[in-house]
């Protein structure tokens, strides 16, 4: 089974395609988790309007606890799926419906 069955690439399409006609950086930016970056760089990616999607190698709460409280209460969402951590901006939503 691949990493990215049931990650909906469609919705992230979708977003793109709307932010291009609104106030949206139209980035998804990959990258890995493992405490090599600053939390700020997470952080102002972020703020920049684009979707991390982070391959976690590491102990994820270890890892993100210098940047998910910030992206929570700026009104952004986290979500651990399959080994990546997929955080979106304010605005974007992650929707998880089709995992269950």
């Amino acid at each position: 089974m691949s990493d990215f069955e049931g990650l909906d690439l469609q919705a992230v399409e979708d977003q793109m395609d709307e932010d291009r006609d609104g106030a949206g950086s139209n980035r998804v930016v990959l990258g890995v988790l493992d405490g090599s970056e600053p939390p700020e760089q997470w952080i102002q990616t972020i703020e920049s309007g684009s979707v991390l999607v982070l391959n976690v190698d590491g102990d994820l709460n270890e890892l993100a606890a210098g940047f998910a409280r910030p992206v929570r209460e700026a009104g952004g969402e986290l979500m651990h799926f399959r080994g990546f951590l997929i955080v979106t901006p304010p605005g974007v939503s992650i929707d998880s419906e089709r995992l269950d």
